[in-house]
């Protein structure tokens, strides 16, 4: 199968090299021509996958018509904030009965539109898949095992995308529920970055585990008025996502907080960076939906307190522990 990924990113390479090594004819769109041309010529995308070797079939280009020629499968990997942009300006080269998968997680910040709902407005009649779960790109570039969701109400798109996908050491499992994979997907981020300061302010173990399972608490709390079905957050894209991303050192979102937590503001962490934080982005867009829905996510508040209201972070962990005493499943 041809296949054509719109992101040269660590996910979007690491994804790629997956659907070479799994024998589909694979070319990745990047915007950097350095890239493009590592990818090509050496097999290796240094800027964004340093250190990992990719498939040798795997070929680069920054031409987007020469990437999507052809393509049975796209997979656009493009950060939240330029997918639309992204998926916009292929449109022209999508072939018609392409199914497009998603591996872009977040939440529009104009629209509260998920990812998948941005392609299918972009991308009208192709069938939309969201690619979902605890999957770190260098672990997976490294064919280490991991297990990730392929979520669409085309069961047959989900199906496509599970075989596409699945190797020895990724493992695919097919999914109905677009609305909580994706929100999982999305919110996971910003209690990533909880966990993180939490952890830079040095507050043990204890309240990095409140703060999972109070931030999933949040999530189902969302999901629930958004049409999610509840054992989604249990599963892959749920907790699965939640727990590896507020605990995993490779966790760029995590690793926002962590710095933050220890004293350096959001610009100093931010500046200098190649590779995105979608939790900061995230943090917006998600305070914004849940403010609009009128769901209470305190988690979510507190973190957009720190990051863009400058509250000390302190502050607002006093906040969060000083809130009316409820139960738990309120």
């Amino acid at each position: 199968m041809k296949c054509a990924v719109m992101g040269a990113g660590a996910w979007g390479t690491a994804l790629a090299s997956l659907l070479s090594e799994n024998g589909h004819d694979t070319r990745i769109w990047c915007l950097e021509p350095d890239v493009a041309d590592a990818i090509s010529n050496s097999g290796m995308n240094p800027r964004f996958l340093p250190g990992m070797e990719l498939h040798s079939a795997l070929t680069g280009t920054t031409d987007k018509a020469e990437a999507l020629d052809g393509a049975e499968l796209v997979l656009f990997a493009a950060p939240s904030h330029v997918l639309r942009e992204v998926v916009s300006h292929a449109r022209a080269w999508v072939v018609t009965a392409a199914t497009a998968v998603v591996a872009t997680k977040g939440i529009e910040r104009e629209s509260f539109a998920l990812m998948t709902d941005v392609v299918e407005q972009e991308l009208r009649g192709h069938a939309v898949v969201a690619l979902s779960g605890p999957s770190f790109a260098a672990e997976v570039a490294n064919r280490q095992p991991t297990a990730v969701v392929a979520a669409s109400a085309n069961a047959a798109a989900a199906a496509l995308t599970q075989q596409a996908f699945s190797a020895p050491h990724f493992r695919v499992y097919s999914h109905d529920d677009v609305i909580g994979v994706e929100l999982g997907g999305a919110i996971k981020n910003v209690m990533a970055v909880a966990t993180g300061i939490s952890d830079g302010l040095g507050l043990g173990f204890n309240a990095r585990a409140a703060l999972i399972t109070r931030g999933l608490a949040e999530m189902m709390r969302l999901g629930s008025v958004m049409g999610a079905h509840p054992q989604t957050f249990a599963g892959l894209a749920g907790i699965g996502d939640l727990v590896l991303t507020c605990t995993g050192a490779l966790s760029r979102n995590r690793q926002v907080g962590l710095e933050i937590g220890k004293g350096a503001t959001l610009a100093e962490v931010l500046a200098g960076r190649e590779t995105v934080a979608e939790g900061v982005v995230t943090t917006e867009s998600t305070k914004a939906l849940a403010e609009s829905r009128g769901v209470e996510m305190p988690i979510v508040t507190a973190v957009h307190r720190v990051l863009f209201e400058r509250q000390p972070a302190r502050w607002a962990l006093v906040e969060l522990m000083g809130r009316d005493l409820r139960g738990e499943r309120d």
